[in-house]
């Protein structure tokens, strides 16, 4: 019984259903296109660009939640206040202004070199 409900449902299932397997599987097995010069290694940023690099990041992303939710918080507890906005500002830092910084830094090298 069993086998013979396994067997109707993979006849019933055409070549042309994707799967979500198959989709991820024929998006993964695209091949990526990259340009010559991104195919150049770059150094490493030094521990002083990193520092740098993470202090702009911060205080440009301070500035910015300070300014649209500071008003918000504005009546909260210190400790509360700051939990809230680090909450935002340490995982975009992290997550995306910092990489991108970095990947910014690294198009300008290759352009220079």
């Amino acid at each position: 019984m069993v086998e013979r409900i396994a067997e109707e449902s993979t006849t019933l299932r055409t070549p042309r259903t994707p799967t979500w397997m198959g989709l991820l599987m024929t998006t993964a097995a695209r091949p990526a296109t990259v340009s010559a010069a991104a195919a150049q290694p770059v150094a490493p940023p030094s521990v002083h660009m990193r520092a740098l690099l993470t202090w702009i990041a911060v205080f440009a992303a301070l500035t910015v939640v300070q300014l649209l939710i500071g008003p918000y918080v504005k009546g909260f507890p210190m400790p509360l206040r700051t939990l809230v906005i680090t909450g935002v500002v340490v995982p975009a830092v992290v997550y995306a202004l910092v990489p991108n910084l970095l990947k910014v830094r690294a198009a300008a090298l290759r352009r220079r070199g």
